[in-house]
C-alpha cells in the first residue's frame, strides 16, 4: 500500500459487543489506528467488548500495542455507568497490556472508574504525538465535556471524541464539564483545514464528516462569540 496507516471505525453493538443492549443504545465509536507494515495497532478508547476489539485487530493482522483515551467516562473506557457494568481497560491490560494515553488531567479519572494502576497510564499534555510505527499522532486538548478531554489528529483525520459530533458538542451539565471551556475547543478545532474528516466518540448523527462540511451544518461551530454562546447555555 501507499501509505501505512491502518483506521478502523467500529461501532459498538453493531461491529463488536452485539448482544449488550446497552452497547447498542450508547452507538460508541471505537477506533483502530496504527502502521500495517509494523503490524501494530492502538485502540481508541476500548470499551465494551475489548476481547472482540483485539479480535478484530488480530484478523486484519494487526497487534494492539496502545491505547489512546479520548476521556474518562465508562462508556469510552469501562466502568459502571447506571448500574451497568461496562467492559474496559482492566480487560485490555489482561488479553493485551500496553501503555493506555491520555491526558494529565484525565489520569485519577480513569483510575477511579476502571481501577487500572497508575503505571499503565502514560500521561500527556495538548500537542504531544505519539506514534505506532511511522504513523503519528497528534494529542490535542479539548476541555470541556471533561478537563483532559482529548482528540486525536492523524494523517487528515480528527478523532474528536465528546468534544465535537457532526450535529452537536458533547454535554457541559456533567461533573467536570465547563461552557466556556467547551466554546474555546470548538474554536480551535474550527481552524483545522476544511478537508479534515471528523470521526466523532458516538454515532448521535452519522459517522464521519469533513470539517468544511460542519461549519455549514454544526450550529455550534457557527458561534462565534462567547457571549451568545453562554446565552444559548443559559
Amino acid at each position: 500500500m501507499d501509505t501505512p496507516l491502518y483506521f478502523r471505525q467500529l461501532l459498538a453493538g453493531r461491529d463488536f459487543g452485539e448482544d449488550d443492549p446497552v452497547a447498542c443504545q450508547m452507538q460508541n465509536f471505537v477506533y483502530l489506528i496504527g502502521d500495517r507494515r509494523v503490524g501494530e495497532c492502538f485502540v481508541v478508547d476500548p470499551a465494551w467488548a475489548v476481547r472482540d476489539l483485539v479480535d478484530l485487530a488480530g484478523r486484519d493482522g494487526m497487534r494492539v500495542t496502545g491505547a489512546l483515551v479520548t476521556h474518562y467516562h465508562p462508556d469510552h473506557v469501562g466502568g459502571e455507568l447506571w448500574g451497568h457494568e461496562i467492559d474496559g481497560l482492566p480487560t485490555l491490560m489482561e488479553v493485551a497490556p500496553c501503555p493506555v494515553h491520555c491526558h494529565r488531567l484525565e489520569a485519577d479519572g480513569i483510575r477511579k472508574v476502571t481501577g487500572v494502576s497508575a503505571s499503565d497510564l502514560v500521561t500527556h499534555g495538548s500537542g504531544d504525538t505519539v506514534r505506532c510505527g511511522d504513523v503519528e499522532i497528534e494529542l490535542l486538548h479539548t476541555p470541556g465535556h471533561t478537563p483532559g478531554s482529548l482528540c486525536f489528529r492523524v494523517a487528515g483525520s480528527l478523532v474528536s471524541g465528546d468534544t465535537l459530533f457532526l450535529q452537536g458538542c458533547g454535554r457541559v451539565d456533567l461533573p467536570g464539564g465547563d461552557s466556556d471551556q467547551m466554546f474555546a475547543s470548538l474554536q480551535k478545532l474550527k481552524t483545522l483545514p476544511d478537508s479534515c474528516v471528523v470521526f466523532p466518540g458516538h454515532a448521535y448523527s452519522g459517522a464521519q464528516a469533513p470539517m468544511g462540511d460542519l461549519l455549514g451544518q454544526n450550529h455550534y461551530l457557527r458561534v462565534a462569540d462567547l457571549e451568545m454562546w453562554r446565552q444559548m447555555f443559559g
